[in-house]
């Protein structure tokens, strides 16, 4: 099914974040689906001996309150029923948790403007919540709006990017969404000095995987169009992205070995940093 059941809002109050919750209530709306809004405030590392134990419990846990009563007021706005959490902890570590623990098959976590940093690590706690989760995430710039009507997958033909294409697919399939795909090859300056043999057998893999994605769209009677660019991955695929005014961006998730942990993958995390559009992210089933 390509409609979410249950969805996880991580929420620090923020206007990446408010929005993110806004829009994960028109999903909510839409889809019938559940909505848990999860609050993180950090844990007290101190000696609770030397100190007021409640002054302490109220100081660490009141802003995570006020945080929830402040996401319940805009659910009430969108005309939406949530579910809250507050938790102690790392952010990305009780978003991870809290999504497993609670089924949700969904995280939505919203991404600031496109400083300097955020363009480079799109932030640490949604990096990380990527390297480690299963489950889909949903990452929405601060300023933009969500739909599925207009679909971008990126794929290198990995088993990773297999399951990004079969979520695209289901979307594509139950929600008449149009679907356009994108394979990469990779140049730089260089790239050419490497000879033509080299060049041509590199789109000619670019070709095969979108093969694929013809074959499993015709398949499922879902209509595609299909494209190769070049260059740097992550600029090729959000000027694709913007060129065919894509309403969603779908990729996969290199899985959750070692740096991919933090990185999730340069192409991936520098894409999510870069759009102007949603970027969904899908694991390995």
């Amino acid at each position: 099914m390509a409609k979410y059941r249950k969805i996880l809002v991580a929420y620090d109050g923020s206007p990446s974040a408010k929005n993110a919750l806004s829009l994960a209530s028109q999903v909510a709306r839409e889809d019938k689906s559940w909505i848990k809004v999860l609050a993180v405030v950090p844990s007290y590392q101190g000696d609770l001996d030397l100190i007021g134990v409640s002054n302490i419990k109220e100081a660490i846990t009141g802003p995570g309150l006020e945080l929830l009563a402040e996401a319940k007021r805009i659910a009430d706005q969108e005309g939406v029923h949530i579910l809250s959490n507050l938790e102690q902890g790392e952010p990305y570590e009780q978003i991870v948790q809290v999504a497993e623990e609670e089924n949700c098959d969904l995280i939505v976590m919203g991404r600031r403007g496109k400083g300097t940093v955020e363009r480079a690590l799109i932030g640490s706690v949604t990096a990380r919540v990527i390297g480690h989760t299963s489950k889909d995430v949903l990452v929405i710039p601060e300023n933009s709006r969500l739909s599925w009507e207009n679909l971008l997958l990126a794929t290198d033909g990995s088993t990773c990017c297999d399951n990004a294409l079969a979520r695209a697919l289901e979307i594509a399939q139950e929600r008449k969404a149009r679907l356009s795909a994108v394979s990469v090859v990779y140049t730089n300056d260089e790239f050419y000095a490497v000879g033509q043999e080299v060049v041509k057998e590199l789109y000619q893999e670019a070709d095969k995987v979108l093969d694929k994605v013809k074959k499993w769209a015709s398949d499922l009677g879902v209509q595609t169009e299909l494209f190769v660019r070049d260059g740097e991955p992550h600029q090729a695929i959000t000027a694709m992205a913007a060129e065919i005014s894509a309403s969603l961006i779908v990729m996969g998730s290199h899985g959750r070995k070692g740096l991919t942990r933090l990185l999730m993958g340069s192409v991936t995390e520098r894409v999510i940093g870069y759009a102007d559009c949603p970027v969904l992210v899908c694991h390995l089933s």
